[in-house]
């Protein structure tokens, strides 16, 4: 069984030979193919190295684009900023729309235009020709809020919920039709599986999270699956009062952080939900050690019963230890769900 096989049956519910495994790595596949980080996020190329060694030293389930929030938010004109080994950072304080009367003006980028969003969609052509036939290929946009805190800046779009709520739709809106034709090229070039990071989402309330939210995340969904596509959330932090309007999103995986746990998410979302995740990828994956990653991973793996994928939290760091990240990997590969 292909990985490509073992992940597609497993999202549809049929046997397989093993747990599927999809952690995410950024900074990790970056220091195996030994680029500066910078490089990893601006040339697609260094990406697709990174990706497919990390895939094959650690017999990883599929690749992904991942690496960084910022790709949307440059190609609109938002100011940001690239480090030598560090993600892309927005700065807030020359926020795009710290006016919020540009957003009427403001033109969504074209995918293939020669942006960052061009960058990843040759990314996942370059994964296509060489382990589509192997892996599975996961391609990323960012969410409602996430984006719109990128565009607007988190502190201010905060207030902006109760200041100036119909604004807050009108960007919203902008943003689910910015990342659905973003969604579409990548599925045009190969993904398999658009993930979803909405990670600001964590940070308000659940009855904000119901009201401004979730409409437009599931526009953004429904949006991806009219497309052919599979779908992935990952929304970090805590996402305890949100779980059960993650679950009724529709998600094929629903990826989460180690602050939100798997047994929580299995009685709100019921028994046919992909779970991925929770272990956490600081305190036991890179800090720990091989007995403690294993005993994390199977009780990660008891609490969310056999629609369980293994992956960490989120993120695998930079420096964790090979050795811990093969005894994750090993679970998956000897452990049927």
């Amino acid at each position: 069984m292909t990985s490509r096989e073992r992940v597609l049956a497993h999202l549809e519910g049929r046997p397989v030979d093993h747990l599927p495994l999809m952690p995410i790595t950024m900074m990790f596949a970056c220091n195996l193919s030994g680029a500066r980080y910078r490089d990893y996020c601006t040339d697609y190329q260094v990406l697709v190295e990174g990706q497919i060694r990390a895939s094959e030293q650690f017999c990883f389930d599929y690749v992904n684009t991942m690496s960084d929030p910022a790709r949307e938010a440059a190609d609109c004109g938002a100011t940001v900023e690239f480090f030598d080994q560090q993600p892309v950072a927005i700065i807030e304080e020359q926020a795009l729309l710290a006016d919020k009367s540009k957003l009427a003006s403001l033109k969504i980028p074209d995918p293939l235009g020669g942006g960052r969003m061009h960058n990843g969609i040759k990314a996942l052509a370059l994964f296509k020709e060489r382990v589509g036939k192997e892996k599975i290929i996961e391609g990323w946009v960012e969410g409602p809020i996430a984006e719109a805190a990128d565009l607007r800046g988190i502190n201010t779009v905060m207030m902006d919920f109760f200041d100036d709520p119909a604004f807050v739709r009108d960007l919203f809106a902008f943003v689910v039709e910015m990342e659905l034709r973003f969604a579409r090229e990548q599925v045009k070039a190969g993904a398999d599986i658009i993930g979803i990071g909405d990670a600001a989402a964590s940070l308000i309330s659940s009855q904000l999270y119901t009201e401004f939210v979730w409409p437009y995340q599931k526009k953004l969904v429904d949006g991806i699956h009219a497309l052919g596509s599979k779908v992935r959330l990952h929304i970090c932090g805590n996402t305890r009062r949100l779980l059960d309007g993650m679950g009724r999103l529709g998600c094929e995986i629903v990826d989460l952080d180690s602050l939100a746990p798997l047994s929580e998410a299995r009685k709100q979302m019921g028994p046919n939900q992909v779970l991925l995740g929770n272990l956490n990828p600081v305190s036991v994956l890179r800090n720990g050690d091989t007995a403690g990653v294993t005993a994390a991973v199977a009780e990660c793996h008891q609490q969310a019963g056999p629609r369980f994928i293994v992956g960490a939290g989120f993120e695998v760091p930079r420096d964790t230890p090979a050795e811990n990240l093969r005894a994750l990997c090993e679970y998956a590969h000897t452990h049927n769900p």
